[in-house]
């Protein structure tokens, strides 16, 4: 029997670095086990701001990768501030207070010029390249996967041209995302954003979203089909990894500005000053770009030498420092926005059998799959002496060498098991 084409439409793909690339390098790797052949189509040129050369080995050799040239804006911009345009590129945004005039200029440009974003005039030759190929290779299921949610608009004209069955994937939200209030946006450029995203919500077959709280909030633009398919976690070979000797807290992944829990500064630098066995044992491990707020942060909370600050690394390398820490971090940003992102990385820590310590805000999505899962403690950002309570309570586990986790349940997260769900949708 031969196996069905589906053709994915995607910015990010090997050798980019970053969450955003997994997602679609693991259900290409899975969706031939359930009798359908992936094409991926990608930038042939792309600007992306982290680079990982480890991925591409995961590419299977049978997987079709077809490339087209796209006009970045940010290599043009990186003329007038290199720094900035990476910066921005990536997501992060400096805080108003800190942006500078370039910073403002650039921002403002990229919010109102570039709607619905900076990669919009792929779409284009994208549209007039694949009409060919869909019409040669009968294909007849398209899926676009953003951000950038322009890859989106390519979707909408495919269905208009060729007649396929389209998937729009949301990664993450298009005009509820946290950065887009940072855009400087016109009240005429939040109306063009808000009425592209209910073009596509409204026109696309089928919506995938990655969380409960995003599907929610589509469902009063839309009454197309929505289903949630999360992230998740592969089975990873890095062989046996020697667990930390010190009481090591760490965060894997960028740790922004935004995402400074003074909180847990605070609760360490309290537990350093009244537990001198802990002072000898605490190591606070960074593991991806962390901001210069943080770092200020924890200076003031007299916790800089206890920092173990290593900077990005590969995948793989990712991997084992999750398997090799004491405790896991992750930080969410306290706001009603953030209620809906689940990063990927919570997938590797719920089967890295070390405890979660997740911060966040009251009723995530990320809160749910923690308790459902059994995997560590969630708290708000008022929840100074519970933190500290379970804290002590790792650290007296730690002491005792029956530090660990007891989860249930995690199999349904198997990329090859949200493959599945995906394989029906197709």
């Amino acid at each position: 029997m031969d196996k069905k084409k589906v053709l994915i439409i995607t910015y990010y793909w090997p050798p980019a670095g970053g969450p955003g690339v997994q997602r679609w390098l693991k259900f290409v790797k899975y969706l031939p086990e359930f009798n359908i052949q992936p094409i991926v189509y990608t930038p042939e040129n792309p600007n992306y701001p982290i680079i990982d050369e480890s991925l591409i080995d995961e590419v299977s050799n049978e997987v079709v990768v077809l490339k087209q040239p796209i006009k970045e804006p940010y290599r043009l911009a990186g003329v007038f501030s290199k720094k900035s345009s990476k910066t921005i590129s990536k997501g992060i945004i400096p805080e108003q207070k800190k942006q500078s005039v370039v910073e403002k200029i650039m921002l403002y440009i990229r919010g109102n010029y570039f709607i619905p974003d900076a990669r919009k005039s792929w779409v284009k030759p994208s549209v007039d390249f694949l009409s060919e190929y869909i019409s040669k290779e009968n294909i007849e299921t398209i899926i676009t996967t953003g951000p950038p949610h322009s890859i989106h608009l390519i979707g909408i004209q495919l269905k208009e041209k060729q007649g396929v069955k389209w998937i729009a994937d949301f990664r993450d939200p298009w005009t509820t995302i946290g950065y887009h209030k940072q855009l400087k946006l016109t009240e005429v450029s939040k109306l063009k954003h808000k009425a592209l995203e209910s073009q596509v919500l409204n026109s696309a077959n089928q919506i995938v979203v990655t969380s409960f709280v995003t599907k929610t909030e589509f469902q009063q633009i839309t009454k197309k089909p929505i289903a949630v398919i999360t992230n998740g976690y592969d089975t990873e070979k890095v062989g046996s990894v020697e667990l930390d000797s010190k009481f090591s807290i760490s965060h894997i992944g960028s740790l922004l500005s935004k995402r400074n829990p003074e909180m847990l500064w605070k609760v360490l630098s309290e537990l350093i000053k009244e537990y001198k066995d802990f002072a000898q044992d605490f190591q606070l491990t960074f593991v991806g770009a962390v901001s210069e707020n943080v770092l200020n942060s924890i200076e003031k909370y007299g916790l800089s030498d206890y920092v173990n600050n290593i900077g990005y690394v590969s995948h793989l390398e990712s991997i084992k420092f999750q398997k090799k820490s004491q405790l896991l971090l992750l930080i969410e940003i306290d706001s009603e926005d953030t209620k809906c992102i689940i990063p990927g990385k919570l997938f590797e820590y719920i089967v890295s059998n070390r405890p979660i310590l997740a911060m966040g805000p009251k009723n995530s999505d990320v809160e749910k799959i923690i308790k459902e899962t059994n995997t560590g403690n969630y708290f708000n950002y008022d929840d100074y002496d519970s933190l500290k309570k379970i804290i002590l309570e790792h650290y007296k586990a730690f002491q005792n060498k029956t530090l660990q986790t007891h989860p249930i349940g995690l199999q349904k997260y198997h990329r090859k098991a949200l493959t599945e769900s995906l394989s029906k949708l197709i």
